[in-house]
């Protein structure tokens, strides 16, 4: 009777042993792949803010300026100058001034741009951003409007747009400021902050209403690689003289804002790894079960004739397939979850009529998956992996075989 009753106990013991070490192993696994999701969707939409300021906000705006200290005559050795230099793509003639834009009572500051529609696709994307196909032409007076601006007007493609110059005319009746009516002929809507403030018109009406005759601002420089601005600005002042001109990048106006994103990427897969580590590490926990249930088996494979290094291997490739399990879950839970996130920030915002993207540079939520980001993911949790299953196996293969089978 005590006999039946000791195996009873022994068996539901061994039962609940190993329902624990399955409880936990579980929870090591769903720990890491979790870890790992959450690691892949953060970075990936960093990855999506970093791609939509490069193309999208880079492809409207200059990558490099040279502006004028008094307004240039638009010479075309200057263009040759300039389109002569080592990593330049295009460069194109432009005037530019602060205004606003006004219909009746409704006003809205706006950065004024005259641009030669025939050649200003050497440098910008602008046409692309475009919710139509109209074209400015010299002489007519035709804008296109940023669509925040057109928003804020109440304006639609057809009506009548005022432009303000901060400038006065002088009249018998006194100082008017310097205004000019326009149509809107295109609107531009690019999803980011210069919808809310762009105006183009055709280079030839901007010298009209800036009074500079045949003369220009400046020129846009669009370039093979931003990160060389510094330098190429700086053979730029030498070709054109710097007690002409000066020049201006991409880096004073987002330079801080690219290097912020970029760090910010680095700063937070460090900061998950260990989000990472502590779930590689959860391992640690399943594996030392394993072995203080199995110790003697353990034992038994020893006094077999078992070496160290079988026992350390196979402890170490137990540790790596529950790792794999966990991280190929994370890696494919990572990649859905991501690629459904712009979809479902629309959908919520839609819903619940939220504008959570308001302070930045885009409107919307955008997301890029990398692979290389994910090989690096990957790679850096097998690793973590790898380390949290060594002290269980040193531990396995630390076990004397007479002092377990004593006990057994």
């Amino acid at each position: 009777m005590f006999n039946t009753v000791a195996l009873s106990l022994g068996s539901r013991y061994a039962f609940s042993r190993r329902s624990s070490i399955s409880f936990i192993s579980l929870v090591a696994i769903a720990g890491l792949a979790l870890s790992v999701a959450v690691l892949i969707i953060v970075v990936s939409v960093v990855n999506g803010f970093e791609r939509e300021l490069r193309e999208r906000v880079f492809g409207v705006l200059p990558h490099l300026s040279f502006i004028g200290r008094e307004p240039l005559l638009g010479d075309v050795a200057d263009l040759d100058a300039l389109r002569a230099l080592e990593g330049v793509d295009g460069v194109v003639p432009f005037v530019q001034g602060a205004g606003l834009a006004a219909v009746a009572s409704d006003v809205a500051g706006v950065l004024i741009t005259g641009i030669d529609p025939l050649v200003h696709g050497e440098v910008s994307a602008l046409a692309d951003y475009l919710l139509d196909n109209s074209e400015l032409k010299a002489g007519e007076f035709s804008v296109f409007l940023g669509i925040g601006v057109v928003r804020e007007l109440g304006v639609d493609i057809g009506d009548r747009v005022t432009l303000v110059l901060p400038s006065a005319t002088v009249t018998p009746a006194g100082l008017f400021p310097r205004q000019k009516r326009f149509v809107l002929r295109g609107i531009l809507q690019s999803q980011s902050d210069i919808d809310s403030r762009a105006a183009y018109i055709h280079i030839t009406d901007a010298q009209k209403i800036f009074r500079l005759g045949g003369r220009i601002h400046g020129y846009q420089v669009k370039l093979q690689n931003l990160f060389a601005a510094a330098q190429i600005a700086s053979r730029g002042l030498t070709a054109l003289g710097a007690e002409r001109v000066f020049a201006r990048s991409w880096m004073s106006s987002y330079g801080n804002l690219y290097r912020a994103i970029s760090m910010q990427k680095a700063t937070m897969f460090v900061l998950l790894s260990f989000l990472v580590a502590v779930a590689a590490f959860n391992l640690v926990s399943t594996l030392v079960m394993i072995v203080d249930q199995r110790s003697g088996d353990i034992a038994i494979l020893r006094t077999l004739g078992s070496n160290t290094a079988t026992l350390v291997s196979a402890f170490v490739f137990l540790g790596m397939l529950l790792g794999a399990l966990g991280i190929s879950i994370g890696v494919l839970s990572g990649i859905l979850i991501a690629s459904a996130l712009p979809d479902l920030y629309l959908w919520v915002t839609g819903m619940f009529s939220l504008d959570l993207m308001n302070q930045y540079f885009v409107n919307y939520l955008p997301v890029e998956i990398l692979s290389d980001d994910i090989v690096g993911i990957v790679l850096t949790a097998m690793v973590l992996c790898l380390l949290s299953t060594l002290y269980p196996a040193w531990r396995a293969a630390g076990l004397h075989p007479a002092e377990v089978l004593a006990h057994e």
